[in-house]
Order: structure tokens, then sequence, then C-alpha cells
């Protein structure tokens, strides 16, 4: 069983996708083309953070309209620490940790306290908090941003040079979806599932719903806050738009254009949405008006987005496989 598993195409080819991902830099660098590194540097951040929101939307079914606060603190974290002269990574991803888990655990234990529309406007009310203090700190440069004025440095190791920040980005996305493909098995991660479907059950088998999904919220809020310190040190340079109410809503798309509570959605999802909205910007300057409808009709005819359509070629090849296995008692 576990070899047909493993032939299935919505499982190898993310994989293989994934894998082929770490050649990029290379590639780039042989074909004299810088701009693709720091392209799909991006990328790959962006399919970190969108499978942080992937664990409280897809596997909790809390709708964060907020997240971008998470991304946002991590960036700032880089931003603030490198602004006052310490330039340590281990500092830096300490201080993004720690923020970004206080706050998901104020934000998640005020929101939880709702549900539904509300919810959704708790949270997207915290990420303005957050988004509007930025803008007022003037000694951070406000509205304008902030130079990051030294890359984060992990010994000899550092995120100064955009192919370093590639590398950190890939490791990063590996390890957090084999992280969310052994959760979905996990009792935590079925607790949380089931608190989606049904929190009344979840309760009555002596399990608190409610604790599961704000631990849920503050794991997905400081995965989040891994991907803005990687955002920070590519661009170098942070911005209180990092945390703006329309990159919370570009990863809310991501995930659904990937497929919501899916391994590989966040990565598919990352990949199509940047690199589609690329592809548009070099035809047409209304690439927006093209490329809202496209979204649109990818949620409306794959209910489990990209991964949904792979799967349908899960079960076409099903047929073939099964018709490989000898059958029982046969040679």
């Amino acid at each position: 069983m576990k070899t047909l598993l493993a032939l299935r195409p919505s499982h190898w080819i993310p994989l293989l996708l994934l894998a082929s991902l770490a050649a990029v830099p290379a590639l780039a660098t042989g074909f004299e083309q810088p701009f693709w590194t720091a392209f799909f540097a991006r990328i790959l951040i962006y399919a970190v953070a969108a499978s942080a929101l992937n664990l409280a939307l897809g596997y909790g079914g809390l709708v964060s309209f907020g997240h971008a606060l998470f991304l946002g603190v991590g960036a700032y974290a880089v931003g603030l620490c490198a602004f006052h002269g310490l330039g340590s990574g281990w500092l830096h991803l300490g201080v993004a940790v720690l923020a970004a888990g206080a706050i998901g655990l104020v934000v998640g234990a005020i929101s939880l306290r709702t549900s539904g529309m509300a919810f959704i406007m708790i949270t997207l009310a915290f990420a303005q908090m957050g988004y509007f203090l930025l803008v007022s700190l003037k000694q951070y440069g406000g509205d304008d941003g902030l130079p990051v004025a030294a890359a984060s440095r992990f010994g000899p190791f550092d995120l100064g040079a955009a192919a370093h920040v590639y590398y950190a980005a890939w490791l990063v996305l590996v390890v957090v979806t084999w992280w969310m493909a052994r959760l979905r098995l996990a009792p935590f991660g079925m607790a949380l599932r089931g608190a989606r479907q049904n929190a009344r059950r979840i309760n009555a088998i002596g399990l608190q719903a409610r604790q599961v999904q704000l631990l849920a919220f503050v794991l997905s809020g400081t995965l989040c806050s891994l991907a803005g310190v990687l955002l920070a040190n590519l661009n170098a340079f942070v911005s209180p738009s990092t945390m703006a109410w329309t990159v919370s809503g570009e990863l809310i798309v991501m995930v659904v254009l990937g497929g919501i509570g899916t391994v590989f959605g966040p990565l598919l999802g990352a990949l199509v949405f940047i690199g589609l909205e690329e592809v548009l910007k070099a035809f047409t300057e209304h690439w927006m008006a093209v490329f809202g409808p496209l979204i649109v009709l990818v949620a409306l005819f794959g209910r489990r987005g990209l991964v949904g359509w792979l799967e349908v070629l899960d079960r076409r090849h099903r047929p073939h496989v099964l018709a490989a296995v000898p059958a029982p008692g046969s040679v």
C-alpha cells in the first residue's frame, strides 16, 4: 500500500517540483540571470508563509485575515535589531519567534472567543493596528520603511546574498512541508481537524477544542514570522506595507488556489500566484483584470485547488497501478 501511495501523481509531482527548485540558483548563475534567484526566493518565502496560514486555515478552519501581522513581526525583528547594531541571526530568530508567539497568543485568545465573520474582522483589526503602529514610529522610518543595516549572520553563514536567502528559504520550506505532512496524522493534527468539523465532539472526548485551536494559531503565527525574517533579508528593507491587509488576502488566495488543508497546496499556490502575476505584468498593465477571473475559475472548478486537479490524475492512475500488482498467491 505504501508503494502505491508513493506513486500517486499528487505526491510525486510536487516532490519533484520541490527538488527541482533547489537547482534554480545554479541555473540562474549559469544563464547570468540573477533576477530568477531573487524571484524564486520570494516564491519560496511566501510558500512558507502560506504553509503557516494553512495550519490555521486548512487544518483548523480558522479564517485569519491578519496573518500579515506575523509576517511583518518577523521582518521588523530583523530590521529593528540591525538598526541597533545587532546582527546575530540567532537573535533575530529568537526575537521574531518570541514576539510572534506572544502576539499570536493574545490575538488568538481574543479572536477565538468569536467565530465566522467576527473572527475574520478581529484578526484583520489586529493586523491593521500593527500596521498603523509601525507607520507612527517615525524614528524607524515610519511609512517610508527602514533599510536593513546588516543581514542576519549565523556564524560563518549570513543572509546577505540572494542565493543564501534562497537556500535558507528552500530548506525551511522542506522542513515545514515535512512537518505539515506528519502533523496531518499526528494526534494533535487529528484533534485540530476534528475541532474544525465538530468542536462539541472534541470537547466530549476530553479535549478542549478552543485550546487546540489556540495552540495551532500560535504555531501558525510563529511559522509565518520565519518567512518575515527571510523576506527582510531578501529585500534588505522592511516596510509597514508588509502588514497591509492585501498581503493577508494574498496569502489566503495562495492557500485556496493550491488547496485548503493539503500538504503541497501552499507551494503550488504561491508558485502559480506569483508566477502568473509576473507573466501577466509582462503583457499588460491591466493584469489584475485577467488575473482575478483566472483565480475565480480555479476556485470554482477545483474544490481542492491545484492539488485537487492532481488528485484527478490519482484516480486515473490507480487502475493501471492496481493492474500491475500481482494477485495474492500468484508468482
